[in-house]
C-alpha cells in the first residue's frame, strides 16, 4: 500500500481553496481528521482530504447546511464530486433536525411517563428509536421523545397492552417503509436529474410538504377504508349505502 502524501497546512489550504483558519475550523468540529504533528508548529495532512474538504464547502455554499448536519454524510462522499444522493440525504437531515423537538429525556424519565421496559426494548430492537450519548450518559432525545411519550399518554389513557400491543408497530413500519421507498424514488428518478442549483430548496420543500400530506391522505382515506372493512365482513350482499 502506497504512503500518503503529506502536505504542509499552507500547501493542504491551497489545494483545497479555503484558507487555514477555515481547515483549523474544520479538524475543530471533527470533519476532518487531526494532521500529523511533527512539532507543535508544524502539522501535516493527508493530501486525499482535499477532496473531502472541497465537499464540505459546497455543502455548505450550495445546500447552506450546518457542519454538524454535513458531517454525519460526510463519509458517503468519496471524491470531490458530490453525488446527488449525499446532497439529498444531507438536505434531509437537516429539515428532519429542525422540525425534531429539543427535548431529552434519560430512560427513567420515559419509564416513570408510562412507557414500558419492554416496549421500550421493543423500540430499540425496531431501530425506531436510538438513544445517544449526551454529556457521558445515554438519552433520549427528539422524536424518539415524542414517539415514546406518545406511547406513555395512549397507555395513561386506558389503551392497554393488550388493546394496542406495541408490535403492532411493527406492520406500521413496514407500511410507512414502503411509502417512504416510493417517494424516494420518484424524487431521485424524477427531481434530482432536473434540480441543478435547486436539489436543497426542493428537496427541504419536497420533505416538509410530504409530513403534511402523509397526515392529510390518511384523514381523507379513514372513513372509505373503515367502510370499506364492514362491507367486506358484511354477512349480507347489500353495499353500504
Amino acid at each position: 500500500m502506497a504512503e500518503p502524501e503529506l502536505l504542509k497546512m499552507s500547501v493542504f489550504a491551497s489545494r483545497s481553496g479555503v484558507p487555514i483558519p477555515t481547515i483549523k475550523h474544520y479538524v475543530r468540529e471533527r470533519l476532518l481528521p487531526e494532521p500529523v504533528r511533527t512539532s507543535r508548529n508544524m502539522a501535516y495532512y493527508d493530501a486525499a482530504l482535499v477532496g473531502r474538504v472541497k465537499a464540505i464547502k459546497r455543502l455548505q455554499t450550495t445546500l447552506h447546511l450546518p457542519l454538524p448536519v454535513i458531517r454525519q454524510v460526510l463519509d458517503r462522499v468519496s471524491d470531490e464530486d458530490m453525488p446527488g444522493d449525499v446532497a439529498l440525504e444531507a438536505t434531509i437531515a437537516r429539515v428532519l433536525g429542525e422540525l425534531a423537538p429539543r427535548e431529552v429525556l434519560t430512560r427513567k424519565q420515559l419509564l416513570d411517563a408510562g412507557v414500558a421496559d419492554e416496549e421500550l426494548a421493543l423500540f430499540r430492537a425496531l431501530g425506531l428509536v436510538t438513544p445517544q450519548q449526551v454529556d457521558g450518559h445515554e438519552r433520549y432525545v427528539g422524536d424518539d421523545v415524542v414517539l415514546l411519550r406518545l406511547l406513555g399518554q395512549a397507555r395513561r389513557a386506558g389503551l392497554s397492552a393488550k388493546m394496542l400491543p406495541p408490535a403492532i408497530l411493527r406492520a406500521y413500519v413496514e407500511a410507512l417503509r414502503a411509502l417512504v421507498k416510493v417517494e424516494l424514488q420518484m424524487f431521485r428518478a424524477g427531481v434530482v436529474p432536473l434540480a441543478n442549483g435547486d436539489l436543497g430548496k426542493l428537496t427541504e420543500v419536497a420533505t416538509t410538504l410530504s409530513e403534511r400530506l402523509v397526515v392529510l391522505l390518511r384523514r381523507k382515506l379513514l372513513l372509505p377504508t373503515l367502510h370499506s372493512l364492514i362491507d367486506a365482513e358484511s354477512p349480507t350482499d347489500e353495499p353500504r349505502r
